[in-house]
């Protein structure tokens, strides 16, 4: 949609309430809401936020920020009555003088897709989130409590979260995302839904969509949908599995290159990757990498070329995990991929084993992912690459 056509939509399903949606440095998902009267204001001159208040924006002595909604995001939330609709868009944050926020992670993003753009190069992304459903108590708090004892791929009478991934799946294609797969996960209350590939930006906004949209389906269900890194000690934990395609006005396979860009940067990237401390119990465990290597189809790795039938051959990054801020994450990527193919760097040789059961002399000549928070926050101060690329507020924020 443009503006016009937003207005127009609005007049004509007697929208009620609009969401002007953003997120701050860590993803977290913030919105203004506000009457159709003031939406040709805001998309003239912006709604007028209190930058302090928001993690790793502003100080006291400098707050104002504008939101200027994007109309080619506008959706309508379906789980609102449709008498006197709700619609919500993402937003650009822009100063009074309208010059753009450097701290708006989706304008970060897209500087990283302009980058690209440049280069005759374009990235393609697509998201498999895992998530716990858990039954809440009669506060509605999490009681985590499996909402079944289920495994990969079980139905039901095992599988109970299978109505709630359709209505999950029903909802989002309502408002304009496609998911590709859903299926019960290896842990109980376990799952995962998959979704088509997207540009770089539209993959990152449906991702947070997503997540508001399983959390409030699951609530409405009497669950709790937990997207935490490690939500049970002894079982699986939550991946956001990252698949990237590479598409060249060159016509030329770049995905060599973008491989070892990849694998060069992934120690600097972790932080933003996998920031919260909990990230650390699930990297190196039932099936989350341990080390920075590669190879076709093989799950243990940190990045693998998932078999295909069709011509477009994929890379499949599996470190991250869903409290990563996807806008941040899908940057580092572009710019890592970048850097392959600008430097021409060639992947190291294929390490095609399973290493959760190889040996020491396999091992030790690995580089590790680091395996804290703390290991993951030194290497990001030190590096080159994340501070060319972050700003400088974004990166203490998540060093704090």
């Amino acid at each position: 949609m443009n503006i016009d056509q937003v207005l127009e939509y609005v007049e004509e399903q007697d929208v009620k309430f609009i969401r002007l949606s953003f997120c701050d440095v860590f993803g977290k998902q913030k919105n203004v809401s506000i009457l159709p009267d003031e939406l040709p204001k805001a998309f003239k001159e912006g709604i007028s936020i209190d930058g302090s208040a928001i993690d790793g924006f502003m100080d006291e002595k400098n707050s104002d920020l504008f939101l200027y909604p994007d109309p080619d995001t506008c959706s309508i939330l379906p789980w609102r009555s449709m008498e006197g609709a709700v619609i919500r868009m993402e937003c650009q944050i822009k100063y009074p003088d309208e010059t753009p926020f450097e701290r708006d992670c989706r304008y970060i993003l897209k500087k990283a897709i302009r980058k690209a753009k440049e280069k005759g190069i374009t990235f393609v992304f697509g998201t498999e989130f895992e998530f716990y459903l858990f039954k809440l108590d009669e506060n509605e708090n999490n009681t985590y409590i499996p909402l079944d004892q289920g495994g990969y791929m079980d139905v039901s009478p095992e599988d109970k979260g299978e109505d709630v991934r359709r209505e999950i799946c029903f909802t989002l294609s309502d408002m304009g995302i496609q998911p590709e797969a859903s299926h019960h996960e290896e842990g109980p209350g376990q799952n995962e839904i998959d979704f088509r590939y997207s540009t770089a930006l539209r993959a990152a906004d449906n991702a947070q969509t997503f997540k508001w949209v399983v959390k409030t389906i699951s609530k409405s269900n009497g669950l709790y949908a937990d997207f935490s890194p490690k939500p049970l000690k002894q079982e699986a934990g939550n991946g956001l599995h990252i698949n990237i395609s590479i598409e060249s006005e060159d016509n030329k396979d770049y995905l060599d290159n973008v491989l070892a860009g990849l694998m060069n940067h992934l120690e600097e990237m972790t932080l933003f990757l996998n920031p919260d401390v909990s990230s650390y119990e699930r990297i190196g465990k039932r099936k989350a990498p341990k080390y920075i290597t590669w190879s076709a189809y093989n799950r243990t790795q940190a990045i693998r070329i998932p078999a295909t039938k069709s011509k477009n051959i994929r890379l499949e990054l599996r470190s991250p995990d869903p409290c990563c801020n996807p806008y941040l994450a899908f940057a580092l990527i572009i710019y890592a991929g970048l850097d392959g193919i600008e430097r021409n760097l060639k992947a190291p040789e294929e390490v095609n084993v399973n290493l959760y059961q190889a040996k020491d002399d396999i091992t030790s000549q690995l580089k590790a992912i680091p395996d804290s928070i703390r290991k993951a926050s030194n290497i990001t101060r030190e590096s080159e690459f994340i501070a060319e690329y972050i700003p400088e507020k974004i990166i203490e924020a998540y060093l704090k």
